[in-house]
């Protein structure tokens, strides 16, 4: 097989050395299918892991911790309720989360409005 194209006078470079069939060559050809979109699979997966996390801590409370849902008539304690505690915990977690990330957000639209 002549490696030449003689139209142009230069060197094909191939990988394979043109060995592979017209069939090898169409397998990466575009479906036609939209790709899976994977937002959902994060924000559910990102869920999931702060709630074993949440889950986690509360085995690092030395001490019984009283907590309050909102209103002073929904408080609970931390040894006779893990559960809630969990759940406790994983708000704070979200609200620590979203805190920084709309700080962040408000930050960035102040720093690309005053152009330095």
């Amino acid at each position: 097989m002549n490696n030449i194209d003689d139209e142009a006078n230069k060197v094909i470079w191939s990988l394979q050395n043109n060995k592979r069939t017209e069939a090898e060559r169409n397998v990466f050809q575009p479906t036609g299918k939209k790709p899976m979109n994977k937002n959902l699979v994060y924000v559910l997966s990102a869920l999931g892991i702060t709630l074993v996390l949440s889950y986690v801590l509360t085995f690092f409370a030395k001490e019984t911790i009283s907590f309050c849902f909102l209103l002073e008539t929904y408080c609970f304690n931390s040894l006779e309720n893990p559960i809630a505690f969990t759940f406790f915990i994983f708000m704070n977690l979200w609200i620590l989360i979203l805190g920084v990330g709309i700080a962040y957000i408000i930050g960035k639209k102040i720093g690309d409005h005053f152009k330095v």
